[in-house]
C-alpha cells in the first residue's frame, strides 16, 4: 500500500499561529517534489477565508494552494492533485460536503492506490479514519453515512483531553465517551492530544509531535505512547 499520511490533532496550539507547531513536519512530509496542495475547506462555512488562511501559511513553506471549492469539478480536482490537505472545523459538515461533492472514494483511491500525500488536521484527521463516530463535534448537519474515507483501519479522537481530577464538571469525560463507543463498536481509538500527530508511510506508523497519545481498545486498559513510538501495529486489520 502506497499511502502517505500526516494526521495532525489540531491546526493551532495555544500561543502560536496557524500550523506553526507542525510546519517542519509539513515541509518534511510534502518535501521538494510537491509544488501545489489541494486544500479542502469544507469543514468551515467561509471557504474562501479558510482557503486564504491555508494559502498564506503554505506559501511561507514554499507550496502553492488551491481550494477544491474553487474548481469547476471537485472530482477532477482530486484526480489532478499532487497532494491533499483537509483542514479542521465541524466534522459532520466536512463529511457531508465530501459525500455531496462525490470525492470520498476518489480521495481514497488517489491516496491508497496512487500514493498522493494526504494531510489532515482535526476534522481532516477524523475523516481519514474508519468513521467520524469519535469526533468531538456537534452534528449540525447530517451526512449520508458516518463512514469516512478509511485511509487507516482505526479511529482517532483529535484534541484528546485527560480527565481533570479537580474539575466540578459533571458531564462525561473524553475517556467515558470513548468507552461508550466501545460498548457498541470494537474499532480501536487513538486519542491524539493537542500537539500530537501521526505519520503513516505505507504500513509504518510513527507518533510525532510534543505530547503523548493514548490508545483505547475495547475491553483492555488504555495504553500511553510517547512521541517517536512505532504504532505500525495499528495498521493491521486485527486492530
Amino acid at each position: 500500500m502506497m499511502r502517505r499520511l500526516l494526521l495532525v490533532s489540531n491546526s493551532t496550539l495555544h500561543g502560536s499561529g496557524y500550523l506553526d507547531h507542525c510546519q517542519q513536519q509539513i515541509a518534511d512530509f510534502f518535501g521538494k517534489d510537491v509544488k501545489k496542495v489541494l486544500f479542502v475547506p469544507y469543514a468551515l462555512h467561509d471557504r474562501d477565508k479558510y482557503t486564504k488562511t491555508a494559502r498564506d501559511k503554505f506559501q511561507t513553506l514554499g507550496y502553492e494552494v488551491s481550494g477544491i471549492h474553487e474548481a469547476a469539478d471537485p472530482v477532477e480536482a482530486v484526480r489532478k492533485a499532487e497532494a491533499i490537505f483537509i483542514g479542521g472545523g465541524n466534522t459532520f459538515r466536512l463529511l457531508k460536503s465530501l459525500y455531496d461533492n462525490k470525492v470520498v472514494s476518489e480521495i481514497r483511491k488517489r491516496v491508497l492506490e496512487d500514493g498522493v500525500p494526504y494531510m489532515g488536521s482535526s476534522a481532516g484527521t477524523n475523516v481519514a479514519t474508519v468513521s467520524i463516530s469519535t469526533t468531538n463535534d456537534m452534528p449540525i448537519v447530517y451526512p449520508p453515512s458516518f463512514a469516512a474515507i478509511g485511509l487507516v483501519p482505526f479511529n482517532i479522537n483529535p484534541h484528546y483531553l485527560d480527565t481533570d481530577p479537580n474539575s466540578r464538571h459533571m458531564g462525561e469525560t473524553r475517556e467515558q465517551r470513548i468507552t461508550q463507543y466501545h460498548e457498541e463498536v470494537d474499532t480501536c481509538v487513538l486519542g491524539l492530544r493537542e500537539g500530537c500527530m501521526l505519520l503513516v508511510e505505507g504500513n509504518k506508523a510513527t507518533l510525532l509531535g510534543s505530547t503523548n497519545a493514548r490508545l483505547f481498545n475495547r475491553g483492555k486498559p488504555c495504553e500511553e505512547f510517547k512521541p517517536g513510538s512505532d504504532l505500525s501495529f495499528l495498521l493491521t486489520d486485527a486492530h
